[in-house]
This record gives structure tokens, sequence and C-alpha cells, in this order.
């Protein structure tokens, strides 16, 4: 697998998936259909995730369910007073997350086309028979992150969650939640949008998914952002050949923890106590 994700053998590789099922299993009429229904979902799906994932929309939930009791800012004081409030605010963000990449794809799966979500990717599959492919994509980012961590900016920008180097329990929370927002990731680009398509596109299904897993990138540095390019491409290439998201998944959670964890040795270390209180 190494030697096919070498500039020259892109193609080749790609017109080998493309020649095994379920690639072009489906009649033109049910194609045009397919793509359709399942390029409409992406769009709701992105539209509710882009603009719905900002705590700003949860604070406002919460004041309208205080209102209730008379006083609006009675649950966002409660959990400031706990000291919870970012982290719950991350926790809507990954709800976000689960509900647009997952719960909605899954609805579309079942009851539209009709097919079985587990289906889509969520099984190991042959993940174990590409691990050179994952490690090729993991290994020259570690080293990048490496060399970017010693620069204060990302000292500064990493963990997103500012209060992650007070206890374990909230460096924890916040792996959970970061993790659990890769795996969303993962299936609705990588297991949703390439095993749908795959019946009505083929492999072309992998340049389809490249162009909104680019522009999700958009707000990051452009360097990033021309990076997930490649990266989305390798990424579909062995999702489809391992028939798993769970490799895509593995690079992305080793990269976050990674940086993570970089940052905080820079900062002074891993949290000391296990409870913040």
């Amino acid at each position: 697998m190494i030697k096919a994700l070498h500039p020259k053998h892109i193609l080749t590789l790609l017109d080998q998936l493309d020649r095994v099922a379920p690639s072009h299993t489906l009649s033109r009429e049910a194609s045009l259909r397919r793509i359709m229904v399942v390029l409409a979902c992406v769009c709701v799906c992105l539209l509710l995730v882009h603009y719905v994932k900002y705590s700003r929309n949860f604070f406002e939930l919460l004041r309208w369910a205080g209102s209730f009791s008379g006083n609006p800012n009675a649950y966002i004081l409660a959990l400031r007073d706990a000291g919870f409030l970012e982290l719950a605010g991350y926790a809507w963000w990954s709800f976000i997350h689960l509900v647009g990449y997952v719960v909605i794809p899954a609805l579309v799966i079942r009851w539209v086309l009709r097919e079985r979500v587990i289906d889509m990717g969520w099984r190991w599959n042959e993940t174990a028979q590409h691990w050179r492919g994952y490690l090729l994509l993991t290994t020259p980012i570690l080293f990048f992150v490496y060399l970017v961590s010693l620069g204060d900016d990302f000292v500064n920008h990493y963990p997103f969650y500012d209060q992650a180097s007070r206890s374990w329990l909230d460096l924890l929370s916040w792996w959970a939640l970061y993790i659990g927002q890769f795996v969303f990731l993962e299936f609705f680009f990588r297991g949703f949008m390439l095993n749908a398509l795959r019946p009505a596109l083929g492999a072309n299904a992998i340049w389809i998914m490249c162009v909104p897993y680019l522009m999700i990138h958009f707000p990051k540095l452009w360097l990033e952002a021309t990076g997930a390019i490649l990266f989305g491409l390798f990424l579909g290439i062995l999702a489809l050949a391992s028939r798993s998201i769970w490799g895509g998944v593995m690079v992305h959670v080793t990269i976050a923890l990674a940086m993570d964890t970089a940052a905080l040795l820079r900062k002074g270390g891993l949290p000391g106590d296990f409870l913040p209180f």
C-alpha cells in the first residue's frame, strides 16, 4: 500500500478501486437519485454543524430554559460557579458534530437508502492490513507537530480547552469530547460520503468527499487547509481499501493528542491532580 500511495501509482490504485464492487453497481437513474440524496444530506449536515456548533448557541438555549424559572442566567451561572462552563460549551460542540455527522446521515442511510449503517465503515475489516499506509500519513505530521510545538503560538493555541491542565478530570473529559468529534468526522467523510456515493460514482467518490473536507479547514491556517487536500485523498483511498473508518480515526486521534500533550508539556507539565476541587 505504501508503494501504491506514491503519486505515480495513485491513478492506478484508483482504477483498481473503481473496478471492485460496489463501485458502479447502480443504474443511471438510481445513480442520479443516490447522488442527489447523499449530497443534499451533506449540505444540510454541513450547514447545521457550521452554524450551530458554537457555544454561544448553547448559552442562548440555557438562557431560554432558565427564563421559565424567572432567571435566564441561572444555568449559566451554575456552570460557571462549578468551573465547567467552558467544558459544557465543548460538550455542546461535540454533540452537534454527533447530530450532524452521524445521526442525520444514519437516518438517511437507514430510511432513505435502505442500507445498514454498520456497512458504512464502522467495522474494523482490513484496517490492520493497511497499517503501513496509515503510519506513512502519521509520521511526517508528528515530526511537523514537534517543530511547531517549539513556538509560542502553538503553546497558546493548544489545547483548545483552556482548563485542560487544571486536573486529569478536565483533561480526560476534554479528550473524550475531542476524540468523539474525530470519530463523527471520519464517519461522515470517509464512511457515509464514500460508501454511499461509491455505487454511483465509484472511486470518484473520493474526490467528491475531498471538496467539503477541504472547505471545513478554511478557518484554519492556509498550510493546514492545503494539506487537507492530500490528507483527505490518502485517507479516502485507505478507507475504501480497508473498508473501514478506524484507521483514519487513529491517525486523527494520534496527531491531536500529540499536539495537546506537547503544548501541555511546554506549559509546565500534565495535570497534577485528578479532581479540580
